[in-house]
C-alpha cells in the first residue's frame, strides 16, 4: 500500500506519551539510547512506538526486523528489560514477556507481571513506579541468532487497550536445547483474544485469561520466513508527510493486517473463504484477506490500486 509518514517527532509530541521498551530497543524506536541503522526501504523511527495496537489486525507495529540484533542473551542468565520514564502507565495492569523465533506468530511467556505491571502495589497513578524488571532466561531456551522478545502489556485503568514492543535478539545456549515449552503469549483487547474489562480496584481482573491460556512449543526450527521478505510493515504515525512506499501483503501473515489503513477494516460472512485467502475487490480499491471463514476487507491507500501479483500475494500499487 502507499502510506504517507510522518517524519518529524513534533506531530507524536502532542499525543500523550504510553510505556513502551527501550531495552532491548523495540523496532524502529526513536527512543533507545543506541539503536541499529533502519533497514532500506524504512524512511524513518516510528514516533508512535508507544500508541495502543488497533483492535484488528497486526499484534505488532512492525513485522519487520532490525538490520542486526539488538541484544545478546544467554539462557539461564539474567537479563533486564527497561521501559522509557514519562509515560502513562494507567495504575498498571498485567504484563507478559516472552521469547518467538518466528517473528511473532507463537511466543512462550518467559515472565510475567499480573495486577501491578509498573508499581509495586495497587495504586490509582498514572506515573510509573518501576521501570525495568530483570528475571533469568529459562536454562532451556534454545540458542538462535534470529529471535525476537516480546513484550505484552493490558492497563488496569482507561481505554480497554493492549500494548506490545517487540525486538530482535541473540540467544545462546551451550547446553544444545532444541525446543521451549511454555505458556502461549496472549494478546486480549486483540480481535480473537478475549477482553479484560477495566479493572476499577479489582486487580484480579482478566487473570483468568492468561491462566488458561494453553502451552506452547518454541523452536528455531519452526520459524517461519523473515519478515524481511515483506517490502514493509508501517505503524508511523499518518499525515501529510510526502515519504511514500508500498507494502506486499502475502498469504503467509494473512492473519494479519499492515497498518495505517486508509480506511477500518470492514468484515463479511456473505462467502464461506479458506483462511489466508487474498482477493482484489471489484474496482481493485482494496483487498479482501481470509481471516479463519470470515473476510476482511482493507481499502488501499489514495493513489494505489490493487493488483494480483501471484496467488499468494497481492501488492496496492501506485496507479
Amino acid at each position: 500500500m502507499l502510506f504517507k509518514i510522518a517524519s518529524i517527532a513534533a506531530l507524536a509530541s502532542s499525543i500523550a506519551a504510553h510505556m513502551d521498551i527501550t531495552e532491548p530497543c523495540s523496532r524502529f524506536s526513536p527512543y533507545c539510547a543506541t539503536r541499529p541503522p533502519l533497514p532500506a526501504g524504512i524512511l524513518d523511527y516510528d514516533y508512535s512506538i508507544d500508541n495502543p495496537i488497533p483492535y484488528n489486525g497486526s499484534v505488532f507495529k512492525s513485522e519487520i526486523q532490525w538490520t542486526k540484533p539488538v541484544a545478546s542473551w544467554t539462557a539461564g542468565q539474567p537479563v533486564t528489560i527497561k521501559f522509557r520514564p514519562g509515560g502513562a502507565a494507567h495504575s498498571g495492569g498485567h504484563c507478559q514477556f516472552a521469547i518467538s523465533y518466528d517473528n511473532g506468530k507463537t511466543a512462550a511467556v518467559v515472565h510475567e507481571v499480573m495486577k501491578h505491571c509498573f508499581f509495586n502495589g495497587p495504586s490509582n497513578s498514572n506515573v510509573a513506579d518501576v521501570l525495568e524488571y530483570t528475571f533469568d532466561l529459562p536454562a532451556d531456551i534454545p540458542a538462535s541468532s534470529n529471535a525476537q522478545f516480546i513484550w505484552i502489556w493490558n492497563n488496569a485503568i482507561g481505554n480497554r487497550e493492549l500494548y506490545t514492543g517487540i525486538a530482535d535478539i541473540t540467544i545462546a545456549n551451550s547446553g544444545g536445547s532444541k525446543s521451549y515449552t511454555g505458556k502461549s503469549a496472549i494478546y486480549p483487547n486483540h480481535e480473537g483474544y478475549g477482553s479484560i474489562p477495566e479493572f476499577n480496584g479489582n486487580y484480579n481482573t482478566g487473570l483468568s485469561l492468561f491462566e488458561n491460556a494453553p502451552n506452547v512449543v518454541v523452536s528455531p526450527g519452526s520459524s517461519a520466513a523473515p519478515a524481511s521478505a515483506f517490502e514493509y510493515s508501517s505503524s508511523a504515525p499518518q499525515s501529510s508527510a510526502e515519504h511514500n512506499f508500498e507494502v506486499t501483503a502475502t498469504k503467509n501473515f494473512a492473519e494479519r493486517n499492515f497498518y495505517p489503513l486508509s480506511e477500518p477494516i470492514h468484515t463479511s460472512t456473505d462467502s464461506a473463504c479458506t483462511h489466508g485467502e487474498l482477493q482484489c475487490i471489484s474496482g481493485n480499491s482494496g483487498y479482501r484477506r481470509c481471516v479463519w471463514g470470515v473476510w476482511n476487507f482493507i481499502a488501499c491507500g489514495a493513489g494505489t490500486a490493487c493488483v494480483q501479483t501471484s496467488t499468494n500475494a497481492i501488492v496496492c500499487a501506485r496507479v
